[in-house]
């Protein structure tokens, strides 16, 4: 059992340096998942491991125990309507604008966990490749777990991933066999970038995207943590650019940053000016 300091001091380490609110009655779930992290710097349990934290709360160390709370659920085409949405009516019209700035079309998949959300978009986008007409797609991954980064760049996934989502012929398309599953062909590897970002911090200064996925995230956050980060995501967000959230979150008495597209059944958000553009388009 975690004694109640232990637990307001994790909770509070986990919100600081990750976002997560972890409210009151999750100590199960504490339990579960520090103690392997407790046993690889040499405590016996998850109070000594509180007690290391207090003691040297290293950057390393704190990234182990955050890195060890991050919830990882993900598939291939998660929630389907996103991703038609995508092909259909978003990515066409930021490919028509990039191609009249002379620029690729940029997308960024935030708390990408192991890759099955950006692979899905590279399998879109590489299916599109006539009707894009030579305009290039660049994809930027990322997500605050070290760990789950590794498993996308290495695009391999066992049985059970694979059949979660994805279709047969996208898998006999774009995978090969591997000893623990099947393998994303190189082609579509090569199509994401990854990097370790933890969304609480500053994005770079020159950033800017004409799509953004951030969905089912947020329902981790509290309210000034969904605010904050919605609100610099669209500060990101190019002219007629949207921002994907999860199918149930909402912004509504949060921010009024971005408003939610009439019409589009994939949980699209763009800012207020681009509001008529997109309806228009949902229509």
């Amino acid at each position: 059992m975690i004694a109640v300091d232990d637990y307001a001091f994790l909770s509070d380490l986990l919100k600081r340096h990750s976002g997560l609110a972890l409210g009151p009655g999750k100590d199960y779930l504490l339990e579960s998942r520090l103690p392997s992290v407790a046993a690889v710097h040499g405590q016996a349990d998850v109070p000594g491991l509180v007690t290391l934290l207090r003691r040297s709360p290293s950057r390393d160390l704190v990234k182990q125990v955050c890195d060890a709370m991050t919830t990882n659920e993900t598939m291939f085409f998660r929630d389907g309507k996103p991703f038609v949405s995508l092909e259909k009516e978003l990515l066409p019209a930021a490919a028509n604008r990039a191609r009249s700035q002379g620029r690729p079309v940029r997308i960024w998949c935030a708390a990408s966990s192991t890759g099955q959300e950006p692979y899905t978009i590279a399998m879109i986008v590489a299916q599109m490749e006539a009707q894009l007409a030579g305009t290039k797609v660049e994809i930027l991954a990322t997500d605050f777990s070290t760990a789950a980064l590794g498993r996308a760049k290495a695009g391999i996934y066992n049985q059970f991933e694979v059949q979660r989502g994805l279709p047969v012929q996208l898998l006999v398309k774009y995978f090969r066999p591997h000893a623990d599953g099947f393998e994303l062909l190189p082609d579509i590897r090569n199509r994401v970038t990854y990097q370790e970002i933890n969304l609480l911090e500053p994005y770079p200064s020159f950033w800017h995207f004409d799509i953004i996925f951030c969905r089912n995230v947020l329902i981790y956050f509290d309210v000034a943590t969904k605010k904050d980060v919605i609100d610099r995501m669209a500060r990101l967000l190019a002219p007629g650019g949207g921002l994907f959230l999860g199918g149930t979150e909402s912004t509504l008495g949060i921010t009024d940053s971005v408003v939610r597209v009439p019409g589009n059944a994939g949980g699209l958000f763009c800012k207020p000016a681009d509001l008529e553009h997109h309806t228009t388009k949902a229509a």
